[in-house]
């Protein structure tokens, strides 16, 4: 039996709470028997704490009370753990007697908590808590890490000694079936949002406001637009930030932009469908799961060119410098000709297929395999 270890639900880690979910649906399916654990909130329910207090309060589930939660699952004897998110790698060196497989998504934390630029910078115990990860990474059995970017960044900085752990790379899977829709069924997804009507054409973004997902170059690129093509900007994920909004409505763009929090997989796939183009000038990423969710749908990909996105966009993305804001727009203008999105549309269905997620179940299993799990 494998035992996955998940995160914390409070978090809200939604990328992380969907992988951990993959890997035992996936396995599954492959005949292989699983259990997903994760710590659960006690403290971390107080109604009244906020702030500094519930961060601390969260600190005493994850790692007092779940270890002692852990160390009791273990007396079964699993034939491995799998630590699917690795900022929980910690638990690692409190796991004795059997593999550990610890999935490296990105060390861009702990990159910047060496002082390096990944626009993640830390605090002195933030600094603290990247440098316990790292020992946790180096604790591990294998460390598969999501692109061959992130393999990188794990040789140099986990440093494996003797050929332990073992880094491998092991690319991920799409977390939801996404594909293709018929024009009116992606329309009538969308029917709640009154802007996006059948004939209206919109650029897509899918992430957040941190920093690294560059939404002040994404608002600039769609302002040089709005002189060329009538189209909107939809973003699906977190709402716009007071000084992101501030910024759109400088630039003119702010009546010209669909916000859609929390979005439904069936809604993203809808988006997928609809949109023009998928806008993605992440400065910095593990992966970029949304380029192969768009390329599913045969949406075209327009993305920064820092590694691991062309490794995941492969022939199939349009990719420039994230400095090169008028390329973006040129883009974006070049696409609104059907003709145009139709062949990159073509060419990203083709590049999507190297993502599959039975693909993907199959390398984890070979993976567990050569740690001498008896899976």
């Amino acid at each position: 039996m494998v035992l996955l270890i998940g995160n914390y639900a409070p978090d809200r880690q939604q990328s992380m709470d969907r992988f951990a979910v993959m890997m035992l649906d996936g396995l599954a399916a492959a005949g292989v028997r699983a259990e997903l654990i994760q710590p659960e909130p006690f403290f971390g329910r107080c109604r009244y704490a906020g702030g500094f207090v519930a961060k601390w309060l969260a600190y005493i589930d994850k790692f007092v009370l779940f270890p002692i939660r852990l160390r009791h699952r273990l007396n079964s004897a699993p034939a491995l753990v799998h630590i699917c998110d690795h900022s929980n790698a910690i638990y690692a060196r409190q796991i004795r007697g059997v593999p550990v497989v610890t999935t490296c998504h990105d060390l861009l934390a702990v990159r910047g908590a060496l002082g390096e630029s990944t626009d993640c910078p830390a605090s002195f115990t933030g600094r603290l808590f990247q440098r316990w990860i790292l020992a946790g990474l180096r604790a591990a059995t294998l460390v598969a890490c999501v692109s061959k970017a992130t393999l990188e960044d794990a040789r140099r900085l986990i440093a494996p000694r003797e050929g332990k752990p073992k880094l491998e790379h092991i690319s991920l899977g799409l977390s939801y079936p996404y594909r293709r829709l018929p024009t009116e069924e992606a329309q009538a997804r969308l029917a709640q949002f009154s802007m996006l009507g059948p004939e209206t054409p919109f650029v897509l973004h899918v992430g957040s406001n941190l920093r690294r997902k560059n939404r002040e170059g994404l608002l600039r690129i769609f302002a040089r637009c709005q002189e060329r093509w009538n189209g909107l900007l939809v973003l699906a994920g977190e709402p716009l930030s007071d000084a992101l909004r501030s910024l759109g409505r400088q630039l003119g763009v702010l009546d010209r932009i669909v916000e859609v929090p929390d979005a439904s997989s069936e809604v993203l796939e809808a988006l997928y469908n609809r949109a023009t183009a998928l806008l993605f000038p992440s400065r910095f990423e593990g992966f970029g799961w949304p380029i192969i969710e768009a390329q599913t749908c045969a949406c075209p990909v327009i993305c920064g060119d820092g590694a691991p996105l062309p490794e995941v966009a492969g022939d199939a993305g349009l990719i420039h410098p994230v400095e090169d804001e008028e390329a973006f727009a040129a883009e974006i203008i070049r696409l609104s000709d059907p003709e145009e999105r139709a062949r990159w549309g073509a060419k990203s269905l083709s590049n999507a297929q190297r993502f599959s997620t039975e693909g993907m179940i199959a390398k984890y299993i070979s993976a567990y395999r050569s740690t001498g799990a008896k899976i």
